[in-house]
């Protein structure tokens, strides 16, 4: 069947309205992530948010919801049902809003221009990295390995980091900036060549993912400027 094929292999109408879908999807999640982290900011007193990390088991269990909720999202949002996978995307735009909540309710505080600079950063880092996959043919599907070898090694550091208490510091941000640039590129890569023509809702929640990944480390190396 049609709906089986892959982008590379569907007519350029319909490629194009599956590229359509899908970043128009990967918009309104972030402007829900907004919406949703506005809300929270006005709604939760800030003493609250700072509590999710002053204990290191707690911001560890946060961690460990974050990631548990990211992989239901994340199935949820390529099931067969269009009403399901909706629900994967607003949960992982929930989930995300949620873990952004401590940083940017100090950034917002103390120095909230650094939010509009950050987004900014990403913005433009993610239309270049975007445009290098769709104005070449290069195959980035070797990323895969990189990203996921890189992503646990990432989430070791992290653990080990909230557990003895130490700053990961600026290199280990640069590094993870590097690797949500790879992460970018792979799913473009697949937004371009890979997923089938229905599957723009989960296309857009791992996008999403990866902006959203970009967007934590930039921020965090602009206040870690300020500090």
């Amino acid at each position: 069947m049609n709906d089986s094929l892959m982008v590379s292999q569907i007519s350029e109408i319909e490629r194009a309205e599956f590229y359509r879908k899908t970043y128009m999807h990967v918009a309104v999640a972030i402007l829900a992530f907004g919406a949703v982290e506005y809300l929270l900011l006005k709604t939760i007193p800030l003493e609250t948010v700072l509590s999710m990390v002053t204990g290191k088991y707690i911001w560890l269990a946060v961690i460990g919801v974050f990631w548990l909720a990211s992989m239901l999202a994340t199935r949820l949002s390529f099931s067969v049902s269009k009403n399901t996978q909706y629900l994967g995307l607003g949960l992982y735009v929930l989930i995300e809003a949620v873990i952004f909540l401590p940083m940017l309710g100090i950034a917002s505080l103390y120095a909230p221009e650094i939010i509009t600079q950050a987004a900014l950063v990403t913005a433009f880092m993610f239309a270049g990295l975007t445009a290098a996959v769709f104005m070449t043919n290069k195959d980035f599907s070797f990323l895969r390995n990189i990203i996921v070898i890189g992503g646990f090694v990432a989430l070791g550091v992290i653990v080990v980091g909230a557990i003895f208490g130490f700053n990961l510091g600026l290199w280990f941000s640069l590094a993870m900036v590097g690797l949500a640039s790879a992460s970018i590129l792979y799913e473009t890569y697949n937004i371009k060549n890979i997923y089938t023509k229905n599957q723009y809702v989960g296309a857009a929640l791992q996008m999403f993912a990866s902006i959203m990944l970009l967007f934590w480390y930039i921020l965090r190396i602009f206040m870690s400027r300020r500090s």
